[in-house]
């Protein structure tokens, strides 16, 4: 008598190969799932390091003896999509931040209500959450007023994440650091793959804080050796040094006295 069709499954008939497929699209979801927690791991990691990037952080060392002076200041973008203005720029979280809605150059304008002496200008960047939004290539500019502005820097870089800090060293008077303006202006000439509008997180300005340190720090300057020379503030051609007499700094260069 032939076997069953029951039989000849449980003797390895033509039924077998179910058993076999089935068995093996058990192995593969057991990779799938092994798959799945290992990129869970990844992502983890990947939280865990955004929680770990706090740029707004009070012990970051690089600040010693410095004040932010952000409050001295108004500032301005020259175009803004709704709610990524200023305020979003000034948002003390790298959650927010201005986003411009016009063409190049994008331009972030700083009027301070007088003179300063500024020590450290940064800006904040992520190209992580930017991506095409990242500024690449950013020119900065400083003077008494727009009739006046003098390039005293120029930026370059390529996936920028954090605080980028403009070179000051060697703009001041006599070669020293820092940049003495009453306004400051940034302008964001390229961005990451030549993406049209931009994201900046945030702008931070400081000054020597004057409660830090001591006796305030005094400019030598020679001006024998600079006479005739130009360009030896923020950039070229804003201070012209002949006739400084003994060396002082004129008196529109100095802090303003309240009288």
């Amino acid at each position: 008598m032939p076997p069953t069709p029951i039989q000849q499954s449980a003797a390895g008939g033509p039924n077998t190969p179910e058993f076999s497929e089935e068995a093996e699209s058990d192995e593969h979801r057991t990779e799938e799932v092994e798959g799945l927690e290992e990129g869970d791991e990844v992502d983890d990691e990947e939280e865990e390091e955004e929680e770990e990037f706090d740029p707004f952080r009070d012990d970051d060392p690089t600040l010693h003896g410095l004040r932010n002076i952000n409050a001295l200041a108004s500032f301005h973008v020259s175009t803004h999509k709704p709610t990524c203005g200023v305020p979003a720029l000034l948002n003390p979280t790298p959650h927010t931040f201005w986003q411009s809605d016009g063409p190049q150059p994008h331009t972030l304008t700083i009027h301070f209500f007088k003179l300063v002496h500024i020590r450290k200008f940064r800006l904040l960047l992520d190209w992580k959450r930017d991506e095409s939004y990242t500024p690449t290539r950013m020119q900065f500019l400083a003077g008494t007023g727009h009739h006046d502005l003098v390039e005293f820097g120029h930026w370059e870089g390529e996936r920028p994440r954090g605080w980028v800090d403009v070179g000051l060293a060697g703009q001041g008077v006599g070669g020293g650091d820092g940049v003495r303006a009453m306004v400051v202006q940034v302008r964001v000439l390229e961005n990451h793959q030549n993406g049209k509008d931009t994201h900046v997180r945030g702008v931070q300005v400081f000054g020597r804080d004057e409660r830090v340190g001591g006796v305030r720090e005094e400019v030598e300057v020679d001006v024998e050796a600079m006479k005739g020379r130009k360009g030896m503030g923020m950039g070229k051609g804003v201070f012209d040094l002949k006739g400084l007499g003994d060396g002082d700094e004129p008196d529109w260069m100095k802090d303003p006295v309240i009288r």
